[in-house]
């Protein structure tokens, strides 16, 4: 059994999306997962299956869109993936809760650099299928917008240790 992390786009952010993580974690064992446990209320979840990692992805989006009606993205990483994103950290000497990591389903395109609109302090670097942004004045003062990170989901690096750290245990 591999073990998975389960990124949810859009859940328990800003009021919309609400998601219980005991009903996120009910969904994951319902579709065969073992081990399942979530990581605050903003759609962390690690879990073991012997499924794909496409596998996974389809059968966790497909019980989402059941649940909310509508779909979900949701970006699956292994756990070697996960430490990699951890280990890739352009920025691993900023502080961990302003630099994050924008999981998307594939490589980020070669035009996203010079598609960013809004920086003043950002510094931003391109992973496997991560855009790394470190927000030196914080995010919330930020006027940054990259359009390639729409489709993503972002995890600060304080939650992608947690997350590494966790389906380490499984």
């Amino acid at each position: 059994m591999a073990a998975f992390i389960a990124l949810l786009r859009a859940v328990n952010v800003g009021g919309t999306g609400k998601l219980p993580m005991s009903e996120l974690k009910a969904m994951c064992e319902a579709s065969g997962f073992a081990g399942v446990r979530t990581y605050i209320a903003s759609g962390n979840v690690v879990f073991t299956s012997r499924k794909s990692e496409s596998a996974v992805k389809k059968a966790l989006e497909a019980a989402l869109e059941s649940y909310a009606g509508k779909p979900v993205g949701v970006m699956v990483r292994s756990i070697s993936e996960m430490q990699a994103v951890l280990a890739d950290n352009p920025f691993p000497k900023t502080p961990a809760n302003r630099t994050v990591a924008v999981f998307l389903d594939s490589p980020p395109p070669a035009d996203t650099l010079k598609a960013v609109k809004g920086r003043k302090d950002e510094e931003i670097g391109l992973g496997r299928r991560e855009i790394y942004i470190h927000y030196g004045d914080g995010i919330g003062q930020s006027k940054l917008v990259i359009p390639a990170a729409k489709a993503g989901t972002a995890r600060n690096m304080n939650t992608v240790a947690a997350l590494a750290k966790m389906a380490a245990e499984l």
